[in-house]
């Protein structure tokens, strides 16, 4: 490596004299070697060739390439700095005296020569433990300075520091105001800028407040109080500082204060060394002073307010929030006075105990000179008297609802002139009226209510209070309607009753008829009251006669004056199947039930223009055709795949259809019956129907759960309905059973011109059985004459499918016509008699007897049987004192069974 470094340089020295032909091993030097000169400084260039002697050489000097010094004999030269152009760079040759050929070039020397003049820099360094600092004062870029430190304070004039042979820095102990300067050469820079140096001594400072309290208020003296440890107080000065600024300076060390508002922040202090005010010790820790505005107002209290029989009341003052007061009470009765130990019983913490009535208020004082406080409110002490008072409800309702007036007496039972006092949740006491009227009850009046009694002409003088009367309003009650029957029948009165918690509350109820009001938002009606409800009545029944088509009516309830009511009730409905003139509902198909993927269609006809169906189901909601199908007009379609079993009807504004029980279900089968109500007389067919089929052939039916015919049928016929028809019916089909659905029957009026043929039919049987019984008297005479007297007896005969007995006394039975089983009560009598047959009277004087029928027409389908009592008398000339034959005699009842009977 060194043998590279060698070739290397010789390389490069042969390098520098092949191209130029001198060698660059003589060395200029400058003294002194500063980087920066100033203008009056002097500059030494010194020539070394490092070759030979000194006089071996002739040296010559150049400046920036050009000839400076010519060729002389002198190695150093001298330059004096005059200005700024003798800056640059220097070089010096050497030339051989005795080989001119020889010649040697130096390296190059930059010269930097500045024509502004230099001021000193004097900088804090370090602040040791000991309470010295070091200061350091430098020449920017300059070197070969020597220092001068100064010093001087407000009262004393600048003079040096003896800087302990230090060259550019210095420590002091002692605080001022310190500059430098620096000497080079001939020439001193410009002084420093002033820097002062304060001395932090370690002695410990505390401030404190007297009086040491956590609050102070307007106008209150507070002081402060700076503490230095180490040294008399008149050693030092005090400097102040609030809220982080200097504020005050003092030499005792009290800060007394009157506190305001703005005094309110942190206070800190230290202490200055008297006479050498750059010396001075750290601040203390801050101390908060908090002013409250305004003078404080004492706080009175009492455990109670009446003075019970016998005892006493503890009273306590108090100025809140703040400590260190000591209080003074006072006692108004006809005049104020200072209370004193024969007043009260004073305790400490502001307390006393009186046994005393009259007014009382308390003060606080504090602090020297002292502090008040402004006086507290007055408290009124009474006093006991031996007398109950009790708070009770005027109506003595068990329970008080929203918007009712209600009104609570205070009863006192003497006889003393009271005034009265309510506490009560809404407000603190209050005098009033011996009752407190609330005019509208709410959920804002609900708590306990107490009353007591005061002495009218001695007020201080007054009862305990009472004990709490709680009163709690309820939400407005809604009262419950029922209605029975649900399903109207001819000649069934409705009965409706409306039922109110607590019923025996002075109540009255209010009965309503509801009317559709197709003009509000769904379901709405308007209410009409019934008739003799008005008033309302006591009684919670009321019964309506004659009701024929399906209705709905509401109930409320009211008590008090002025009235209070409940709210309606829910809309009760009472169904009726028959078809009304103004409002019907159709059905199509129409049946009860269908199946779920049935499409139904619930159509309104009738003297409205504007309609909506409704529907109950079987837990008692009640919604509109368009809550759950698709509506046009005034027709429904139930969806395909909707289950319910529902009470289907239509309202118009003036009136309620038939209403419709109407099943979708999700079974294999189903029952076809009519879904309106079957009129008596007219033919109904029953059928049943599979899921998959139309018709089902061996059909099994049932009546209320009994099995109606003893083989299977297609359908089930009932050619004429009656009223015993009525029922649940359902069918079974190879083990699947149909749900089971109700058969209505309903009655049907028959018109007076129906009676003729029953009392046509009648008259002709009455003249033929008279014929009869002329003939067979005629024969009776002709055979056993006229004092023989016998008994016949006629065989059974079958007339019409009817089976007729006949004893041997005179009696006649046949049926009237058709296969209907009609039995006639025939009297016999030997007097002249007025018959009715067919409408005409006959009159017959005759010996034989006149004969009277009563016939009764029975429906083809009915079977029970019916007996007829026939009865005959004898002779007009029999003898009256004889006994009457018996009954047994007298009587016959025959039995006659229809074709139906005798199929069975």
């Amino acid at each position: 490596m060194q043998c590279e470094l060698s070739l290397l340089s010789f390389v490069t020295v042969l390098s520098t004299v092949f191209c130029d032909g001198l060698a660059e091993d003589a060395v200029l030097d400058v003294e002194p070697y500063w980087s920066t000169f100033f203008i009056g400084e002097s500059v030494t260039f010194k020539c070394d060739m490092n070759e030979g002697e000194k006089s071996d050489w002739q040296y010559k000097i150049q400046k920036d390439g050009q000839a400076f010094v010519h060729y002389n004999t002198h190695e150093k030269y001298t330059l004096s700095l005059r200005h700024r152009g003798d800056k640059g760079q220097y070089q010096c040759f050497g030339r051989n005296k005795y080989d001119s050929q020889l010649i040697k070039k130096s390296n190059t020397v930059n010269l930097s020569v500045s024509a502004a003049f230099p001021k000193a820099t004097l900088t804090l360094t370090t602040t040791t433990s000991g309470g010295s600092v070091i200061l350091s004062c430098s020449v920017k870029n300059s070197e070969g300075w020597t220092y001068e430190y100064f010093r001087r304070t407000q009262s004393t004039t600048e003079a040096p520091v003896r800087t302990d042979g230090e060259e550019n820095r210095v420590s002091v102990k002692q605080g001022g105001i310190y500059r430098c300067r620096g000497s080079r050469g001939p020439i001193t820079s410009y002084i420093s800028d002033d820097v002062p140096i304060d001395i932090t001594l370690s002695n410990k400072v505390v401030i404190k407040q007297e009086p040491k309290w956590p609050q102070s208020f307007s106008g209150e003296v507070v002081t402060l109080k700076c503490e230095v440890q180490g040294g008399d107080v008149t050693d030092w000065q005090y400097d102040w500082r609030f809220r982080g600024k200097k504020s005050y300076s003092s030499y005792g060390n009290n800060w007394i204060l009157t506190a305001t508002r703005s005094s309110s922040g942190e206070y800190t202090c230290k202490g200055i060394k008297r006479g050498d005010p750059y010396s001075s010790t750290e601040w203390s820790d801050a101390i908060t002073l908090a002013v409250l505005p305004g003078k404080p107002k004492a706080q009175i209290q009492a455990d109670i307010k009446t003075i019970p029989v016998g005892g006493n009341v503890t009273l306590i003052c108090s100025v809140s929030p703040s400590s260190g007061w000591k209080y003074s009470w006072y006692r108004f009765l006809e005049s104020s006075h200072l209370l004193t130990a024969q007043d009260a019983v004073f305790h400490v913490n502001g307390k006393i105990s009186v046994s005393q009535v009259g007014l009382y208020w308390c003060k606080g004082g504090r602090g020297n000179p002292v502090y008040y406080s402004e006086d507290s409110d007055a408290v009124t002490i009474d006093q006991n008297v031996p007398y109950r008072a009790v708070v009770k409800l005027q109506h003595k309702w068990p329970q008080i609802y929203n918007g009712e007036k209600i009104t609570l007496r205070c009863d006192i039972h003497e006889e003393i002139e009271w005034e009265y006092e309510f506490k009560s949740p809404m407000s603190s006491p209050f005098i009033t009226k011996n009752e407190l009227v609330i005019f509208y009850a709410s959920s804002s009046v609900n708590g306990d209510y107490k009353c007591r009694g005061r002495k009218k002409n001695a007020p201080q003088f007054l009862t305990g209070w009472s004990d709490s009367f709680s009163l709690e309003v309820l939400q407005k009650p809604s009262p419950v309607l029922s209605v029975s029957p649900s399903w109207l029948s001819p000649g069934v009165s409705v009965t409706l009753k409306c039922e109110v918690e607590n019923p025996s509350a002075g109540w009255r109820i209010y009965w309503y008829k509801a009317i559709p009001d197709l003009s509000k938002i769904t379901g709405c009606y308007s209410y009409e009251l019934l008739p003799d409800s008005s008033n309302g009545t006591a009684q919670d029944l009321y019964i309506i006669h004659q009701q024929t088509h399906t209705a709905a009516f509401a109930c409320r309830a009211a008590r008090g004056d002025p009235l209070f009511y409940t709210l309606n009730s829910e809309p009760k409905f009472v169904w009726s199947g028959d078809f009304n003139a103004e409002a019907s509902l159709q059905v199509i198909p129409s049946r009860v039930q269908h199946f779920s993927a049935d499409s139904v269609s619930l159509s309104c006809e009738g003297n409205c223009t504007e309609w909506r169906v409704k529907k109950i189901n079987n837990e008692g909601a009640v919604s509109d055709c368009v809550d759950w199908v698709v509506t046009k007009g005034s027709t429904c379609q139930l969806h395909s795949g909707l289950h319910s079993n529902a009470v289907y009807w239509c309202e118009c504004a003036s009136a309620f259809s038939n209403a419709v029980n109407i099943t979708k279900q999700s079974e294999a089968i189903i029952l076809e019956s009519p879904v309106h109500p079957v009129a008596e007389g007219d033919p109904v067919t029953l059928s049943c129907k599979l899921r998959e089929e139309q018709t089902v052939l061996d059909v099994i039916f049932y009546k209320d759960d009994k099995v109606i015919q003893s083989d299977t049928i297609q359908e089930l016929t009932i050619l004429a309905v009656s009223k015993s028809d009525e029922g649940f019916y359902k069918c079974q089909h190879a083990g699947k059973e149909s749900p089971q659905s109700w058969m209505a029957v309903k009655s049907v009026p028959k018109p007076e011109n129906d009676l003729f043929l029953p009392m046509l039919i009648a008259g002709l049987v009455c003249g033929f059985l008279l014929i009869i019984l002329f003939l067979l008297f005629c024969y009776y005479k002709k055979s056993k004459g006229s004092s023989s007297a016998r008994s016949q007896s006629v065989n059974q005969s079958s007339v019409t499918d009817c089976m007729i007995n006949q004893d041997e006394k005179n009696t006649y039975t046949s049926p009237v016509h058709d296969d209907t089983c009609v039995y006639e009560s025939i009297k016999v009598s030997d007097d002249n008699e007025t018959c009715t047959t067919g409408g005409r009277e006959q009159n017959k004087k005759t010996e034989e007897s006149c004969i009277y029928s009563d016939v009764m027409i029975r429906s083809s389908t009915d079977d029970s049987l019916v007996y007829v009592q026939v009865s005959h008398n004898k002779d007009k000339g029999r003898d009256k004192k004889k006994p009457a034959p018996s009954a047994t005699d007298e009587t016959v009842y025959s039995e006659v069974k229809t074709s139906k009977n005798r199929a069975q």
